[in-house]
């Protein structure tokens, strides 16, 4: 009598495979967002803002899809170790990438809502802020990709680079609104944009708990390296 044994395997295995690749596909929708969103700011481009905010449409649909294939995987193939863990994975950074691109929509609205005031405003060490998270998003689907557990350490150890530059530019903000304050509105906004960079560079941290999670099955008990000592806008 066959066994069907190994056609369930290769089934799961390939359910798997294409839980993966739709991960790295968000993973690549959500760095598009950050690069729009930086070039926005950059070239002052209000139609581009309209289109990251829009598009963030498809980053609910991946996670929505995401989350239902995996539902699946658990309900029907009950996976366990291993298996379990990537599928745990998965579910862990669609959600955090669901956020990422959230936060890249609203440093766009934000973006619009700075072109619209009379009154202007810069802080131009925000560029190097979006260039970091977006560095550290690209670095941390590079280790997921590859399972490459020291490499994800290696980016949740230096969480702090993010923060030490957000409280810097926080700083900055505040001096720039003292000395000018008929600007509050727009100092408010670029305080809220760097919120939401250095929120996207949680994110990015937060999804390399979980990829080190699923090639060690071990968490990372350390508390994590925080520079942080700003007040936080969003409360």
């Amino acid at each position: 009598m066959k066994t069907s044994a190994p056609h369930i395997v290769s089934a799961f295995e390939d359910a798997l495979k294409r839980m993966k690749s739709a991960i790295v596909q968000m993973a690549g929708a959500a760095e598009t967002q950050i690069d729009q969103a930086l070039t926005c700011l950059a070239q002052r481009n209000p139609d581009l803002a309209r289109e990251i905010v829009e598009s963030d449409a498809r980053l609910d649909s991946f996670e929505h899809d995401i989350e239902a294939h995996c539902m699946r995987l658990l309900a029907l193939r009950q996976p366990v170790a291993d298996d379990l863990r990537e599928v745990v994975a998965a579910l862990k950074i669609a959600g955090n990438l669901e956020r990422i691109g959230d936060h890249a929509a609203n440093t766009a609205k934000r973006a619009v809502a700075i072109f619209s005031l009379t009154e202007s405003a810069s802080l131009p060490g925000l560029p190097q802020l979006g260039r970091l998270v977006r560095e550290r998003l690209g670095a941390v689907v590079d280790a997921y990709v590859d399972c490459d557990s020291e490499a994800a350490l290696r980016i949740w150890r230096t969480d702090d680079e993010v923060d030490a530059l957000y409280t810097s530019l926080v700083a900055e903000v505040e001096r720039s609104a003292l000395s000018a304050p008929d600007q509050f509105m727009a100092h408010m906004h670029l305080m809220m944009i760097a919120k939401n960079l250095e929120r996207i560079g949680d994110h990015a941290t937060n999804i390399a708990e979980v990829v080190y999670f699923v090639s060690t099955g071990q968490t990372l008990l350390d508390e994590r390296p925080k520079a942080d000592h700003s007040y936080d806008p969003a409360g």
